[in-house]
């Protein structure tokens, strides 16, 4: 199995950096990391699907990480109930119609250009957990498993959430999140065998 680590906080060395770091030294097999805070592409560029902007070398890259990779594992904290604004631009950027997804002509269904791939979320949060699954029904984990990432065929899509992190939580809690994060890791979709990609064809 190959992975894709993708640190998705803006900032270099925060918690989700860590938690990616446990991950990786607990996954077997072939994998690739990439950091969104080193990655040189316009987040906001994106104005229309009828005229996309062409993709900086780093998306071209990271793209092809992803058409390689049969896991990806997502590290990002949680900010204004979302993903953080360059990570959103980096999906509206990445994920293009033809590319990522493409519409069938004579019905409302489409073909998931990522299909055959699982993925992994951590989600760092100041929420409390369970307040955030039970009195908000965990918003963040439904639009990235169904909208976003099961939207272009990744499936299934595990949810962890870490929280709450402000208020000492994080240095508390990091021994049973460290913990947490490597039996994940162990216990990774597909783990010890190539997934089967179904990818189409760039426009």
């Amino acid at each position: 199995m190959r992975t894709l680590l993708l640190d998705g906080h803006p900032r270099a060395g925060a918690l989700a950096s860590h938690l990616l770091d446990i991950y990786e030294a607990e996954l077997p097999g072939v994998t690739d990391r990439v950091a969104l805070a080193d990655l040189d592409f316009d987040e906001t560029a994106m104005r229309s699907y009828a005229r996309t902007p062409p993709w900086e070398p780093d998306l071209a890259d990271l793209w092809q990480r992803f058409l390689a990779a049969d896991h990806l594992v997502l590290a990002f904290p949680l900010w204004w109930g979302d993903t953080p604004a360059r990570l959103s631009g980096l999906f509206e950027r990445l994920f293009l119609p033809h590319r990522a997804f493409a519409y069938h002509r004579n019905d409302p269904w489409w073909e998931r250009g990522l299909a055959g791939r699982s993925a992994d979320l951590l989600i760092t949060t100041d929420t409390p957990p369970l307040w955030l699954r039970l009195a908000w029904r965990a918003p963040i984990v439904h639009r990235l498993r169904h909208q976003v990432l099961g939207f272009v065929g990744f499936r299934p899509v595990r949810a962890f959430l870490f929280g709450p992190v402000r208020r000492g939580g994080a240095e508390r809690n990091l021994p049973r999140w460290e913990a947490r994060v490597a039996r994940a890791a162990r216990q990774a979709p597909g783990l010890g065998r190539g997934a089967k990609h179904a990818a189409l064809q760039d426009p």
